[in-house]
């Protein structure tokens, strides 16, 4: 018995190890640029919301020693050092938290004046759907949570999954118009916001061949007249040129978005599942009831 039970223990340790990441570690991040990590960071500091969130899911809220200014999830974050944002970021504030790594987005130009100060940088930045999930594994490998990456993937499908058995159900799926901004930007089908409004139980009106987050003619969207428009309220949609013709407007179904929702919607990250929810909740509120 004490034989078998040394095998088990010794598999465990074995898998455990074969799980763990080797330093040096080489990666190619979303810049195209080769960055080796020396070792295990243990100071992280995280130029983006959503990577905040994800590094606390993987159980490394810990080792966050600074992060953007509007990382605001989980609540400990909130307490950490500012160090701005992608477009006003503080670079010395960034330097004298004596980081192991800087995850950064692809935009913001960081990159080359956090190298040049002798910080290691590493941009990632999902935005298509199915790159949540590749770059939350990615993460996981640079932090040495490479288990714990896969089990937070599995639970974002599996929360995702059981909103899509609800709306599935659904009598009918509205053509749908999502602003994210008003001048106006909306979001393309292959985008993770885009894939999440096809699985709320809606049809985008904008074609993939506009882009993942493609800037609108206000004009493309009168003549699509969709049935029903997210992300702006009524009498703001009802003001514009033309729009009080469009379907929506005409039987009230022009939904403005809550703002934690819209927060948890607009980042690819660990609540994913829950801003399906609630976006499934805004469209088809009668499968909820």
């Amino acid at each position: 018995m004490k034989g078998i039970l040394t095998l088990i223990t010794l598999s465990g340790a074995l898998s455990g190890a074969a799980a763990a990441t080797s330093y040096p570690l080489t990666i190619t991040d979303d810049l195209g640029r080769k960055v080796t990590l020396k070792a295990e960071p243990k100071r992280i500091v995280s130029v983006l919301p959503s990577t905040s969130e994800t590094v606390c899911a993987l159980g490394l809220c810990d080792r966050l020693v600074g992060v953007d200014d509007y990382s605001d999830y989980p609540q400990q974050v909130t307490k950490l050092p500012k160090v701005g944002g992608l477009y006003n970021p503080n670079i010395e504030a960034m330097v004298a938290l004596k980081p192991d790594v800087v995850l950064v987005s692809q935009y913001g130009k960081l990159a080359e004046p956090l190298t040049q100060a002798g910080v290691t940088v590493i941009a990632v930045n999902p935005e298509t759907y199915d790159e949540v999930f590749s770059k939350t594994l990615l993460l996981g490998k640079i932090l040495n949570r490479e288990a714990q990456a896969k089990t937070l993937v599995g639970k974002i499908k599996g929360d995702i999954a059981r909103v899509e058995i609800l709306t599935k159900n659904a009598v009918r799926k509205p053509t749908a118009y999502f602003e994210i901004d008003p001048t106006p930007y909306s979001i393309g089908p292959n985008s993770f916001m885009g894939v999440l409004l096809t699985k709320a139980g809606a049809r985008n009106i904008i074609p993939a061949s506009m882009g993942d987050f493609p800037k609108v003619d206000p004009e493309f969207i009168v003549k699509a007249n969709p049935q029903l428009i997210l992300g702006v309220d009524a009498r703001t949609a009802g003001a514009r040129p033309g729009w009080s013709g469009i379907s929506a407007l005409k039987t009230g179904k022009v939904r403005d978005i809550p703002a934690e929702l819209n927060t948890m919607l607009g980042r690819p990250g660990p609540r994913l599942g829950q801003a399906l929810m609630g976006l499934a909740k805004l469209i088809h509120p009668e499968l909820f009831r």
